[in-house]
């Protein structure tokens, strides 16, 4: 797996675990302590989203920095060989 791909890997698992803190926060919202958590998350992404995007160019369609669409030259999904 290339280091891009691992960034990635990272970068969603980080964003499904606050995902989920926030959804807890929904049943539980006086837990501070998920309240910390999801903060600690949340800051997490934005530095691994910053590191991802200063590295490879724009995760998304909202990321800070749009002048590299390097989205084009990037394997296509049927192209396995070069996605892996």
């Amino acid at each position: 797996m290339s280091e891009q791909a691992k960034l990635r890997r990272r970068i969603s698992a980080v964003q499904f675990a606050a995902w989920e803190l926030h959804l807890y926060l929904d049943s539980h919202p006086n837990c501070t302590e998920a309240s910390k958590k999801l903060k600690e998350y949340r800051e997490q992404y934005k530095k691994l989203t910053s590191e991802y995007e200063d590295k490879y160019g724009p995760l998304n369609e909202t990321s800070r920095d749009t002048s590299r669409w390097a989205w084009i030259s990037d394997p296509w999904p049927w192209e396995a060989e070069a996605n892996e």
